[in-house]
């Protein structure tokens, strides 16, 4: 782990300083004072790096909430409430790389048919992709908890889809914050706060699965 973490801060400051990826792992590793195998026995590309990169900053979030025995006290909307703002308390942390890293994204996708653009939000770009996962697993085990405490509504068919309204959000607080100018990033706060609530306010029981409730009484002892 510690070399992977001397090899991520070392990408890092070089794309920051340069602007760009290095131009090839022999030049990288050789500025570094390792060896390419020595390279590879931790990362398979450049790419990949920067992908651990993402993912670490959701894993710094959840092992900072994870040592705090008050979080295991919150409701489970305090909990995601939570993971958002340690997550961009992190992310904050570094910034000038998530913001570069971001950008780089973006213009990747510029070009790409609207088509495309669908699919590669629905499966999350390479560089994000092992953070996805990784917040699948932590939201999946959210909303078994949500519905144990009754804040989340089992709705067939649409149950199955709240993780992936849960990664949409997170996508959009992120896009939120790279692109908030406000002091201290006071409005990607209230972003998170409005998002969440409104998410739990959706896949929480609502006056309309009462009345789908009764209606379904009715019809089976009419």
């Amino acid at each position: 782990m510690e070399k992977q973490e001397k090899i991520r801060k070392a990408y890092a400051e070089f794309v920051l300083e340069n602007g760009a990826p290095p131009t090839s792992v022999f030049q990288f590793a050789k500025k570094l004072k390792v060896s390419e195998a020595d390279f590879y026995q931790e990362y398979t590309s450049f790419e990949s790096i920067e992908a651990d990169i993402w993912l670490s900053f959701f894993r710094q979030a959840l092992d900072t909430l994870e040592a705090d025995p008050v979080y295991q006290t919150y409701s489970v909307r305090e909990k995601l409430l939570a993971f958002y703002y340690t997550w961009i308390e992190a992310l904050r942390a570094q910034r000038s790389f998530a913001v570069f890293s971001y950008n780089r994204l973006r213009e990747a996708t510029a070009s790409m048919s609207p088509v495309a653009k669908v699919r590669m939000n629905r499966q999350a770009p390479r560089l994000l992709q092992p953070f996805k996962e990784a917040f699948y697993d932590y939201v999946r085990d959210l909303l078994a908890e949500g519905r144990e405490s009754k804040e989340v509504e089992p709705r067939p068919y649409l149950a199955d889809r709240y993780a992936d309204g849960l990664w949409t959000q997170t996508l959009f607080i992120l896009r939120f914050w790279i692109n908030d100018v406000s002091k201290n990033f006071e409005k990607t706060d209230t972003a998170i706060e409005k998002s969440v609530n409104t998410a739990f306010d959706l896949i929480g029981r609502s006056p309309l699965d009462s009345l789908f409730d009764l209606a379904k009484f009715i019809y089976h002892n009419r």
